[in-house]
């Protein structure tokens, strides 16, 4: 009887203290963890630096001592980028710091001669009085530079374009003399791609720093191409100015070794100049008994070039007016690369009074282009106040309504 007793009392004690010792244990570990700082696993991506592992070689690690931390100062080379993950707050952000301005990482391979010659074509505030002292002649005919690189990528089969940054433009607003720049791009002679950099705000030294991959253009088609910069200054309230363009044929241009930096002066926009604006053909009739208006857009012919191309992208946008107000709005579809365009496309507009009175359609031809604002070749008006063959149409189809009734009307400037 004596044995079971002592097993029994041995295992209550030995149960007491295994409890005991796991509680222990738990608060240990839970007060170590509570002052720990949490290991943070990831990183903000700071604009304008690339943070990636194989960029980060004097990254700090937890657990480190201060000697290696002093070793990994000392060695760390000035532009890298050094991360002190020990110096983060609770929500694991860094405390703030005054910005330094860092140089961009393509000017940075660029040879002592090439910033040399950069310095020295920099403009300072005396070059800046000499300017302003020009003559109007003498700021038409200097309109800036621009500076861009480019490449192509082999195993990607990609043309790389950097455009890098643009100095001494004119200033197109008058009142703050100074221009809300940007680029757009254009591979010629296809036209197929098209893109344009972001808009700075009222600066002539805009730096733009934008990068853009073409894929899928062979190498043997790059002595073919043609790249056409257009340099706008944006216009909230308008059309934007054109401060000037750069045309750069490939041919002879060698990308096999590299990235080639290059640089050209902008030039005046080249501005064929015609007698007219083009033809468009329209068809009218007017259904009196459903108080209806059919209108069929039919051919548009010798439009006018609209960029270095040649070529026009056009279509034709169709608003109806009710008293100098628009109530409806139509558009045709794009034709590519043609300055004789074919339509035949048919709108049916429901008339809103009895009569043709108060009634005037506006018929705009505008070449299409992506990325930026699309620009307006020609506008044709008719009504009744309308003159010319314009006139004479909308008088005929008012006196003989339920016949389609076609004229070619001339366009004038939009």
């Amino acid at each position: 009887d004596e044995i079971p007793t002592v097993v029994g009392i041995f295992s209550a004690f030995g149960l007491v203290f295994s409890v005991s010792l796991f509680a222990w244990i738990c608060c240990q570990r839970k007060s170590s963890k509570s002052n720990k700082t949490p290991p943070y696993k990831f990183v903000h991506v700071l604009k304008g630096v690339d943070i990636y592992p194989e960029n980060l070689n004097s990254k700090k690690k937890f657990g480190a001592d201060d000697k290696s931390e002093a070793k990994n100062k000392s060695a760390m080379p000035k532009n890298s980028l050094h991360l002190d993950l020990e110096k983060r707050d609770l929500n694991g952000n860094f405390p703030k710091a005054t910005p330094k301005i860092q140089s961009s990482p393509d000017l940075e391979n660029l040879s002592p001669e090439h910033f040399a010659e950069r310095k020295k074509d920099s403009v300072s505030p005396d070059s800046l009085k000499s300017i302003s002292s020009l003559s109007s002649e003498d700021k038409q005919d200097k309109l800036g530079t621009i500076f861009f690189s480019l490449e192509y990528n082999f195993e990607k089969k990609a043309f790389v374009v950097n455009i890098k940054e643009a100095r001494g433009l004119p200033a197109m607003d008058e009142q703050s003399m100074t221009s809300d720049p940007y680029i757009k791009m254009t591979i010629l002679p296809e036209k197929k791609h098209k893109v344009k950099t972001r808009v700075l705000r009222k600066t002539l030294d805009p730096v733009f720093d934008e990068t853009f991959t073409f894929y899928g253009i062979p190498y043997s088609q790059i002595q073919d191409l043609t790249l056409h910069f257009m340099i706008l200054s944006f216009d909230r309230f308008s059309r934007d100015d054109v401060i000037g363009e750069v045309l750069i044929p490939l041919a002879g241009i060698e990308l096999s070794e590299g990235r080639l930096l290059m640089d050209r002066e902008i030039i005046k926009r080249n501005v064929r100049k015609s007698s007219g604006r083009g033809e468009l053909l329209i068809s009218l009739c007017y259904q009196s008994t459903t108080n209806t208006l059919t209108v069929v857009v039919l051919k548009a012919r010798h439009l006018p070039k609209s960029d270095v191309s040649g070529l026009s992208d056009p279509y034709v946008k169709v608003n109806l007016y009710h008293a100098k107000k628009r109530i409806s709005k139509k558009k045709t579809h794009v034709k590519k690369c043609t300055p004789n365009a074919v339509f035949n496309e048919l709108f049916v507009f429901d008339i809103p009074c009895e009569g043709l009175d108060d009634i005037s359609i506006e018929f705009l031809v505008l070449d299409s282009d992506r990325g930026s604002r699309n620009e307006v070749i020609g506008r044709l008006t008719l009504g009744s106040s309308a003159e010319g063959t314009s006139g004479e149409h909308w008088k005929e189809i008012c006196e003989y309504p339920r016949r389609q009734i076609a004229k070619w009307h001339m366009l004038c400037d939009g």
